[in-house]
C-alpha cells in the first residue's frame, strides 16, 4: 500500500456514521462508510471489478470492530500514524508560529500578500499588481510550482499532476499531456518549488495572479515559458525569483513583523488552554522547550501577548511570565539548519535583546533564552536521546522532516486546516454515498463477464457521473480541492505527513484531552487483498483458490544420517522464536525488562 494512502484512514469516521445513521438510508449509508474505509485504505483509482467481487458485509463488519470503542470528538482527536507512548516522552519541544502562536486566516496572510505586492512593485512589476485582491479560496499548501511553465501543480506522493493550473485557467487533460508526458514531473529542486507551510499560502496565491496577468495582458505576448514584450523576454523562472526574494524580504526585512505586532488582537489567535497544557505536561514530570526560527524580540512580544491572562494555569493562580513555563528556549534557531551543523550557541540578553558575545559552554538554565546552537550540542546539553523528543510544529520540512529524519525525534505535526477538511469530510457524506452508487453500478456492468465476453458495456454516462460527482467533491474544500486528496487519490503533502509525522491534529490543544500516559496506536494499514477479501470463516476460499506455495513450517523433522554431529556447524535450520520478537509497532522503553519478562513467563509455563 503506498503510503501516502495511510492519513485518510485515521481520520475518526465515528462522527460521520452518528451524522449517516439520523438518516432514512441507514442502510445504504453504512455501505458507504464501509466501502470508503476501503478506498482509503488501499490508495488506489476505483477499480470496477473489485465492487462486484468484494463481500461488503466482510469488509463492513471489520471496520465496525475496528472503529468500535471510544473515541473523542473529532476536533479533539490527535490522529496516529506510528504508535507512540506519551509516558516515554521526556521533553516537550515547541515551534512558536503556527504551533504555539495561531494567526488568524484569512487576515494574516492578507497582510503577506499586501506586503508582497508592495515590494515587487519597488522592484519595478507593474502598478497594477496592486489591484489583486487575496482569495483565500484558490492557494491550498503542498502544491508545487514549475518554474519551467509557471503552472502550480497539486501532485500525488510520486509526482503524477492531478491539477494543474496556469496562473487561474486550470488545464485539461489534453494540455497537461501536451506539458508534461505521463502526466509526471520528477521533483527537481532546480526547477521545482514545494509550497508546503502555512506561510506560503500568499506566495502560491501570488505566483498566480503574475502568471494570470502577464499572459493576458495585451501588452505581453505568450510563451510557452514566459512571456515577452518588444526585445524584453520575462521567464516564468525570474518571475518565481523576484517572488521567492519579495517573500524573504518582507519576512526579514519588511514590514510583517512590525504589523503583526501592532494588531496582534487581529492577527494573533489567543487561548488559555495554553498556559493550562504546558503546565500539565510540566507536572507530568517531562521538560518543555521552545525552539523558534523567530528572534527574541518577536517572540517575546508574541508570547507576552499569549500568556497576558491576569491568572496562571487555572483562574485561582497567580499571573506568571511566559518564559517560566519552558525549562529551556531557544530562538534564532535556524531550522533546518539546526538539524545539522547548526550555528553558534549565544545566550541572550533579555533586556535589550542582543546576543552576548562568545559560544556559550554551560549547562542550560531556566528562565534563560539561548540563541542558535545545534540539535547535537542541545541534546548534549539537556541529556535527551532521539525518541526522548517529541517535537511540535507546523512546517513539514524544517520542523517534523528534519527532526525526523537525522535526530529520530518523534514528531507532531499541527495541521490547523484539518479543522475545515473534518467538517468536508463529515457534512459532505450524500457526496461520498452518491460516489460509492456510481462504483457500484459501475461494478454491475461487468458482472458475470470474464475473457470470453464479446460485449462491451457502455459504461460513459457512470462515467461522466463520476467525474461529475468527485469535482463537486473536490470543490466542496475549495477551488483546488482537499490538502489531503483529489478524488481518491492521496496528495503528495498527505504523503509527506504520513511519513515524517507521528502524530498529527488540527492544534496542539488536543493535548488536554489525552492523559500523559497515553498511549497513541496506529489503526491497522490494510492492503486491497486484506480489505476486500472476507476472513476465512466468512468466505472460504474454493479448491482452486489455495495457496500453492505455503511458509508454514512442518512439525515433523527428520535427522539427515549422511552427516554425523558438527561443531563448526550450530544450526542447520533457524528456530521459531518463542519470545516477543515482532513488536515493530510498539513503543516500547524498556525492551530488556520486557525480554525478560517473556523468558521468565515461557520457563513457567
Amino acid at each position: 500500500m503506498p503510503e501516502a494512502a495511510k492519513i485518510e484512514v485515521h481520520i475518526d469516521k465515528s462522527s460521520e456514521i452518528q451524522d449517516m445513521q439520523s438518516h432514512q438510508e441507514d442502510d445504504d449509508i453504512a455501505k458507504t462508510s464501509s466501502e470508503l474505509d476501503r478506498i482509503l485504505s488501499n490508495g488506489r483509482d476505483f477499480s470496477p471489478i473489485s465492487y462486484e467481487e468484494n463481500n461488503f458485509e466482510c469488509h463492513e463488519s471489520f471496520f465496525e470492530n475496528f472503529h468500535a470503542g471510544y473515541k473523542r470528538e473529532s476536533d479533539h482527536r490527535i490522529f496516529v500514524n506510528r504508535s507512540l507512548h506519551l509516558e516515554n516522552i521526556k521533553f516537550y519541544g515547541f515551534d512558536m508560529d503556527y504551533t504555539l502562536a495561531e494567526y488568524n486566516s484569512p487576515q494574516y496572510e492578507q497582510l503577506g500578500f499586501d506586503l508582497m505586492k508592495k515590494r515587487l512593485v519597488d522592484l519595478g512589476y507593474p502598478e497594477e499588481i496592486m489591484l489583486f485582491e487575496y482569495d483565500p479560496a484558490f492557494p491550498i499548501r503542498g502544491l508545487w510550482f514549475d518554474s519551467h511553465f509557471g503552472n502550480l501543480l497539486k501532485v500525488d506522493a510520486y509526482g503524477n499532476i492531478l491539477v494543474c493550473v496556469h496562473g487561474f485557467e486550470f488545464l485539461k487533460h489534453s494540455k497537461i499531456y501536451e506539458l508534461y508526458p505521463n502526466k509526471f514531473l520528477q521533483l527537481d529542486e532546480s526547477r521545482v518549488y514545494v509550497l508546503n507551510t502555512l506561510f506560503n499560502l500568499p506566495e502560491t496565491y501570488m505566483y498566480a495572479c503574475l502568471v494570470d496577468f502577464f499572459t493576458n495582458s495585451p501588452r505581453y505576448q505568450r510563451d510557452k515559458t514566459g512571456v515577452k514584450c518588444g526585445e524584453l523576454f520575462m521567464s516564468f523562472k525570474s518571475i518565481y525569483q523576484d517572488v521567492r526574494n519579495a517573500v524573504d524580504w518582507v519576512h526579514i526585512h519588511g514590514e510583517l513583523k512590525s504589523k503583526t505586532v501592532e494588531n496582534l488582537e487581529f492577527y494573533v489567535k489567543k487561548d488559555p488552554r495554553l498556559l493550562l497544557v504546558l503546565d500539565r505536561i510540566r507536572q507530568s514530570g517531562a521538560k518543555v522547550f521552545l525552539l523558534t526560527n523567530s528572534d527574541y524580540k518577536f517572540t517575546n512580544k508574541i508570547m507576552t501577548y499569549l500568556f497576558d491572562y491576569p491568572h496562571g494555569p487555572r483562574a485561582e493562580d497567580a499571573h506568571r511570565d511566559w518564559k517560566s513555563y519552558f525549562n529551556i528556549i531557544v530562538v534564532d534557531a535556524k531550522k533546518p539548519l539546526f538539524f545539522g551543523e547548526g550555528t553558534i550557541l549565544r545566550q541572550v540578553d533579555t533586556a535589550t535583546g542582543a546576543l552576548k558575545v562568545g559560544t556559550y559552554l554551560g549547562s542550560l538554565q531556566e528562565g534563560q533564552v539561548y540563541s542558535g546552537g545545534s540539535c547535537d550540542v542541545f541534546t548534549a546539553l539537556i541529556g535527551a536521546k532521539g525518541k526522548d523528543v517529541l517535537y511540535v510544529g507546523d512546517h513539514i520540512f524544517g520542523d517534523i522532516l528534519k527532526s525526523k529524519k537525522i535526530r529520530g525525534w518523534r514528531t507532531f505535526l499541527i495541521i490547523p486546516e484539518l479543522g475545515q477538511e473534518l467538517h468536508v469530510w463529515t457534512d459532505e457524506y450524500k457526496l461520498f454515498h452518491e460516489l460509492q452508487q456510481l462504483d457500484i453500478k459501475l461494478g454491475e456492468l461487468y458482472k458475470n463477464l470474464d475473457s470470453s465476453a464479446k460485449e462491451k458495456p457502455d459504461i460513459s454516462n457512470v462515467r461522466t457521473n463520476i467525474q461529475k460527482v468527485t469535482h463537486t467533491m473536490d470543490l466542496s474544500y475549495g477551488m483546488l480541492g482537499s490538502l489531503f486528496r483529489s478524488g481518491s487519490r492521496q496528495t503528495f503533502f498527505s504523503s509527506q505527513v504520513v511519513r515524517y509525522a507521528d502524530l498529527y491534529a488540527a492544534t496542539f490543544l488536543n493535548l488536554e484531552y489525552y492523559p500523559f500516559s497515553y498511549m497513541f496506536r496506529a489503526p491497522a494499514m490494510l492492503l486491497p487483498h486484506e480489505s476486500t477479501v472476507a476472513h476465512a470463516h466468512e468466505q472460504r476460499l474454493t479448491d482452486q483458490q489455495e495457496p500453492k506455495f505455503s511458509r508454514m513450517r512442518s512439525i515433523v523433522t527428520t535427522k539427515n544420517e549422511h552427516f554425523e554431529h558438527s561443531e563448526s556447524l550450530v544450526h542447520t535450520r533457524p528456530t521459531t522464536p518463542t519470545t516477543i520478537t515482532h513488536c515493530h509497532d510498539e513503543d516500547m522503553a524498556e525492551d530488556e525488562d520486557s525480554d525478560k519478562k517473556s523468558e521468565r513467563s515461557d520457563e513457567t509455563n
